[in-house]
């Protein structure tokens, strides 16, 4: 990537934006030779297009390269993880591996990833604050508390590679450390905080580092919805020790890392018997509605990711702003590429839609059903035809899709494995909206929930519990099939509002209710199966108790998942993690009646 274009700012990067979007096409071609022409070398590209085909030639390879899987590309990852030279699949030195969550699609996969791949990251992210600033101004003028984390290095690879989450790769590199100061992106955590890899120090430094600056901090925020809400979580176990360490100017003595206390020395250069008084008033109120804008008074929004798997954390953010504060959702990434940027950061958390920008990777699109199946006579597990692929400017207004990306780094025509919907565009580019992932799903019988149905089902039945000031903070499931027949299990946490008890107060038949609610939501093959073939028994709410969620995230942060990019898994498949939520269940509730269901008429 040009060098010339990393420092986008202000009415440039708009420029920018608007250039590459109107010349889409031509951008994506141009991006695509390019890869081509770096990687014409590789084994891989070699292997489908031999012979006398044109390596660069665009026709030759859509024509003859795979649609791919990460199991088909596994191979060449691990020779290149054990030892085996980078050209098996690009043309650049291979630097690190990248991991993607772990927790959205199962087992955590590792991606190849060179120096260039940072670059075009950073590009992103220096999109982001003129984008942002057309709407909200005068960020210069104040802090930005931004809870971020990285982790400790999963491993190295047998060939000395490191693998690590590319949030951690970014943190780590010197287009993180070595920035110059931009009053745009003033964070009140110290970057030792940030770079601490201990996350119960790190979260401790941040919020203290926060709290410190309370009265300048313009904007709250965390890369997933879910993280902040660990930190409220933390904050509410920890306000006491916090406030202490305010009132007497001295850290903590749990906080061991040498460089958190060396740059907290700074934070914490006098006692302040005062602001910490603030803050324990704050504190102690015995329902914690609309404490973010107390303790932040100057907060404008909150940034983060609330889209996907995300969006069921909305309402707990929107409880703990008191609907004060515009939920902000500014790009779409992942470990394979990085997509696009949200155009217009202040709209509604379900209206968000990325414009995707033509320059981060040879973007193509998978057409899917209405509710992310293949439109295709086969099975997933079978090769997808090459010619079923849209190019990015020719994708169409309201259909559904799975992009496929082909990168500088060696991933050629992969299936991200995401469901995307188109809603509009800018300029040539498409604006889509997240919907989920297409592989979390949850199923008994012939019937397949995926995520986004999941969702919608609780989204509903949750609101049954809003007349008894019950607030769902957080769930998952489980395909129970100890029984015949087997049926769903929705893990619920759920807390009342200024009731410090482990007992919900919601009555017996309103859960009952939120069963059914959930289970009318889901898709006519589910409901078949339940009213019909009686081939999946009736869904199970087991209520657990508070913290139960945090339980669970610290199990799998112990197990090499990243606080950075957790999500909870909307789908319970390790045995350890069941057994944690067992323990904490609290209560069960069981559909009082079948989900209406009629046959379909021709």
């Amino acid at each position: 990537m040009d060098g010339k274009k990393l420092e986008y700012k202000g009415e440039e990067a708009l420029k920018e934006i608007d250039r590459l979007t109107m010349k889409a096409a031509e951008v994506q071609e141009s991006l695509l030779k390019q890869i081509l022409t770096r990687n014409r070398e590789t084994e891989y590209l070699n292997k489908y297009m031999r012979g006398d085909k044109n390596i660069t030639d665009i026709g030759e390879f859509k024509r003859c390269v795979p649609v791919t899987t990460y199991e088909k590309i596994f191979p060449y990852i691990q020779k290149i993880a054990n030892g085996a030279d980078s050209s098996l699949i690009t043309g650049h030195p291979i630097t690190e591996m990248l991991s993607s969550s772990g927790t959205s699609g199962g087992e955590p996969k590792m991606m190849p990833s060179i120096a260039e791949d940072l670059e075009r990251r950073t590009f992103v992210y220096n999109l982001i604050m003129p984008i942002i600033n057309q709407y909200v101004p005068d960020l210069d003028e104040g802090k930005a508390m931004y809870l971020y984390f990285v982790k400790a290095e999963m491993c190295t690879t047998p060939c000395g590679l490191p693998a690590r989450t590319v949030l951690t790769s970014y943190y780590k590199s010197k287009h993180f450390k070595c920035r110059t100061h931009d009053p745009w992106n003033d964070y009140t955590s110290p970057d030792q905080t940030i770079l601490c890899n201990d996350s119960n120090q790190s979260m401790h430094c941040q919020l203290l580092a926060g709290l410190v600056h309370r009265r300048q901090v313009l904007r709250l925020g965390a890369v997933f919805a879910s993280a902040l809400l660990r930190a409220i979580s933390f904050l509410e176990r920890n306000w006491r020790q916090l406030c202490e360490d305010i009132r007497t100017g001295q850290l903590s003595s749990f906080i061991t890392d040498p460089s958190c206390r060396s740059c907290m020395s700074t934070v914490l250069s006098s006692p302040d018997p005062c602001l910490a008084d603030e803050i324990t008033k704050i504190c102690s109120q015995k329902c914690w509605k609309g404490i973010l804008c107390q303790l932040w008074p100057k907060a404008k929004y909150i940034e983060a990711v609330v889209t996907g798997s995300m969006a069921q954390y909305v309402p707990a953010l929107k409880h703990y702003s008191d609907g004060k504060l515009p939920l902000v959702c500014t790009m779409y990434a992942s470990s394979e590429c990085y997509f696009g940027v949200n155009l217009k950061p202040l709209c509604d958390p379900a209206d968000v839609a990325f414009t995707l920008l033509p320059n981060m990777g040879y973007f193509e699109f998978l057409p899917l059903g209405h509710n992310g199946t293949l439109l295709m006579d086969f099975d997933e597990g079978e090769q997808v035809p090459n010619d079923k692929l849209v190019d990015l400017v020719h994708v169409k207004l309201g259909c559904f899709y799975e992009p496929v990306v082909t990168t500088f780094a060696g991933l050629y025509r992969y299936r991200v494995g995401d469901v995307l919907q188109v809603v509009g565009f800018h300029n040539n580019a498409p604006q889509v909206r997240f919907i989920c992932r297409r592989n979390v799903v949850i199923s008994i019988d012939t019937e397949k929930t995926n995520e986004e149905d999941l969702h919608r089902g609780v989204s509903m039945a949750k609101k049954l519990l809003e007349p008894y000031e019950g607030l769902l903070v957080e769930y998952t499931s489980y395909p129970d099939t100890c029984s015949v027949p087997g049926h769903y299990v929705l893990y619920w946490e759920i807390i009342h509002c200024g009731m410090k008890t482990e007992e919900t107060e919601t009555p017996q038949s309103v859960l009952e209710e939120c069963c059914i609610a959930v289970e009318e939501q889901l898709d006519w093959v589910y409901r078949r199966c339940r009213s019909y073939d009686k081939s999946v028994g009736p869904l199970e709410i087991r209520v657990v108790e508070p913290g139960t969620f945090d339980a669970l995230m610290d199990l799998f942060i112990s197990q090499g998942a990243s606080i950075n990019q957790y999500k909870t898994p909307r789908c319970i498949k390790s045995k350890k993690a069941l057994k944690l939520l067992k323990s904490k269940v609290t209560a069960s509730f069981f559909s009082p009646r079948d989900p209406k269901w009629a046959p379909k008429t021709s």
